[in-house]
């Protein structure tokens, strides 16, 4: 069945998989990357963790917590922003962002969890924290929330493939009838959830203020971690929807891409006014605690280039581009802003982290780190691809025209 050119599965052909297995040469590098990934992985688990990284007891937590997890999730705010805005603040004009965000986000927080599997000494011992909880920790309560915010995601997400698939399983309706109530409910529990862990990664690195830059080390890091993840919800938002109207545009509906403007520059300004506030409580933080003589020093002109280049300026940025209606400028501002929330996450958990080592001591991820990294990665967007391919995310399904 087509719709505006779209070719929506049906009962007797659910499944499309011609775009990812056609030999191009976007998929064969995929296929090369899951192939390596999948060989690495195998060594990791039979192995052990010390066959494939440079980890050690100065540095436990490396490229896999830096990147896969503190900004995977930060990167996956896009989900409880975007549905905040729509179903709790009531703009309506954002329904066609939700359900790509919604994606996004579950995919993000998903893999977060895979890529988890992987730093972790004893992969099957996850589950261990809901048995023996360890209540005082601030680990274990981002464990916790972001266990339950996953959960809120998967049933957010699951009205897409509930209607990709009730025409093969009609009785799916009930439960997708089911999600659609509660809508506002899973909202309000997943920005709480995020609230709350998104501020607690930074709480992880309270423990650390002998190890950790001054300019980076502050007592009001789990505020400057969820403020943060709030522009970068907007950014990803704007980002992710950069690369699917280029990659995936013939699956966009006339709703989707007579929004897409308009999205683009909403989240636009609601991202600069929040890099202009988290530059001045960056700034402020700064000021109140004497770090003013380090600016002098390398790692003061490290920390300038981040605060200048990746917060003030893709404030600037958003800003003009927002007022000028440039889309073009704000996907502009969306990328410089992703960059600045993976290179913060970087300072924060190894480039800034035992600043005082000696450099032969220093931590430096191996290749077989950056390969797995590459690999969830690449499995996000292979997965992404495949969602969008046979799930209405970026359309309206004909026969559900009540929920998109």
């Amino acid at each position: 069945m087509e719709n505006h050119g779209i070719v929506i599965p049906t009962k007797d052909k659910l499944f499309n998989l011609d775009p990812l297995l056609r030999r191009t040469p976007g998929n064969i590098l995929t296929w090369i990357i899951l192939t390596v990934g999948l060989i690495i992985t195998i060594i990791r688990f039979t192995q052990g963790i010390g066959s494939v990284t440079n980890l050690d007891d100065n540095q436990p937590w490396g490229l896999w917590i830096g990147f896969d997890l503190l900004c995977g999730v930060c990167l996956a705010a896009g989900g409880y922003f975007t549905t905040v805005a729509c179903y709790v603040m009531g703009m309506k004009h954002f329904h066609s962002a939700v359900r790509p965000a919604v994606t996004t986000a579950f995919l993000g927080y998903g893999f977060v969890v895979v890529a988890l599997l992987y730093d972790l000494g004893h992969p099957l011992r996850l589950p261990y924290m809901f048995f023996f909880p360890g209540t005082t920790s601030v680990l274990f309560e981002v464990g916790l929330c972001v266990a339950t915010y996953v959960t809120v995601l998967f049933i957010e997400f699951s009205v897409a493939p509930m209607e990709w698939l009730a025409q093969k399983f009609p009785w799916l309706l009930k439960w997708r009838k089911l999600v659609i109530r509660c809508t506002i409910l899973l909202t309000i529990f997943g920005v709480t959830l995020s609230t709350l862990h998104q501020s607690s990664l930074g709480s992880l690195y309270l423990i650390a203020p002998e190890k950790l830059h001054p300019l980076w080390y502050s007592p009001f890091m789990p505020m400057f971690f969820f403020v943060s993840s709030m522009a970068a919800g907007a950014s990803m938002v704007i980002f992710e929807g950069m690369f699917a109207h280029k990659g995936v545009h013939q699956y966009m509906d006339a709703t989707h891409l007579r929004e897409a403007d308009g999205v683009v520059l909403s989240f636009s300004r609601a991202a600069s006014f929040i890099l202009f506030a988290y530059f001045m409580l960056k700034l402020i933080d700064m000021l109140v605690q004497a770090n003013i003589p380090y600016l002098f020093t390398g790692y003061g002109a490290w920390w300038l280039v981040e605060m200048l280049f990746f917060v003030l300026m893709p404030a600037l940025l958003y800003a003009k581009g927002a007022r000028d209606g440039n889309i073009s400028l704000c996907r502009f501002a969306s990328a410089n802003t992703v960059l600045g929330i993976v290179l913060n996450r970087f300072n924060v958990s190894m480039i800034a982290f035992n600043y005082n080592l000696p450099s032969a001591e220093r931590y430096f991820p191996s290749i077989w780190e950056i390969c797995i990294s590459i690999f969830v990665v690449t499995m996000i967007v292979t997965v992404y691809r495949f969602i969008v391919y046979h799930m209405p995310v970026l359309y309206e399904h004909p026969d559900f025209k009540d929920a998109h």
